[in-house]
């Protein structure tokens, strides 16, 4: 893996990796170089992946548009987060299963004082989710599931019996994003790590709540009308984000970019 810039923050001079260095980083670099800000407080990520000619998936799904390095870079962000959240639709399309414990973060998540796992927060207004899958009835830590007060009971009472954590983000049947953000943080959920879908992404940035940006930019043209890494509703003016840091491995570019008050 070839650092273009340096890992950590463009603006300062930290210990790692040298740039222009081709080999692969060691999981211990990946999470320095991906840690979350020391301060307090929530600090939400996106990571996502594009062609060239900005489809998010092909076929439906993100695999195959990805890479390796990109997988390790995914399992690395995971490891680092308190919660990883998606919509349903991403959860239903991906096959998203409990995230795993790793034993190569185990300590550096004890010394954080995180549990062995992330939490997986699934964000559904309807709660139109099927309870008997793995996501719910094997995780190591509990999923939640975010939604609205308007959701059905009956919907709200099956999360719950499958031992799902509620999480009421919205009035009606809409969850708000900002909401959401700030009931996972009061749970004491703060480094929180979104995977999409795009909609749900769209939802964030409309929110003024994305604090960053990981995108993983594929050296691939798949035409078609596969959707963006964000999509819903627009911004007034388009914000505007800072290069943190840029690898590249095989044409493929790992890039993470801050808002830039953040």
């Amino acid at each position: 893996m070839r650092s273009l810039f340096p890992v950590t923050d463009l603006t300062t001079t930290a210990p790692g990796p040298s740039p222009l260095t081709d080999r692969e980083w060691t999981l211990d670099e990946l999470a320095d170089a991906y840690a979350y800000p020391a301060a307090g407080g929530p600090w939400l990520r996106a990571n996502m992946v594009s062609t060239l000619d900005g489809a998010a998936q092909h076929d439906g799904r993100s695999q195959g548009i990805s890479c390796a390095s990109d997988m390790r870079i995914f399992g690395t962000l995971r490891a680092l987060a308190d919660v990883v959240i998606a919509g349903a639709e991403t959860v239903r399309l991906e096959g998203y299963r409990p995230a795993r414990a790793r034993e190569a973060f185990a300590a550096r998540r004890a010394a954080a004082g995180q549990g062995p796992a992330p939490a997986v927060a699934v964000v559904s207004g309807s709660l139109d989710l099927d309870f008997s899958l793995p996501l719910f009835t094997e995780p190591l830590v509990p999923t939640l599931v975010v939604t609205g007060a308007g959701a059905p009971p009956e919907r709200i009472a099956a999360a719950r019996a499958a031992g799902a954590d509620v999480v009421i983000a919205g009035e009606g049947g809409r969850v708000d994003p900002a909401r959401a953000v700030s009931e996972l943080a009061d749970r004491g959920l703060t480094r929180l790590l979104t995977e999409g879908g795009p909609r749900l992404l769209g939802q964030f940035v409309a929110a003024g709540v994305l604090d960053e940006l990981c995108l993983t930019v594929s050296p691939m043209l798949t035409a078609g009308d596969a959707q963006r890494i964000a999509g819903g509703p627009g911004v007034p003016l388009p914000e505007r984000f800072s290069l943190v840091s840029l690898l590249e491995e095989a044409g493929f570019l790992f890039t993470r970019y801050r808002r830039t008050d953040a």
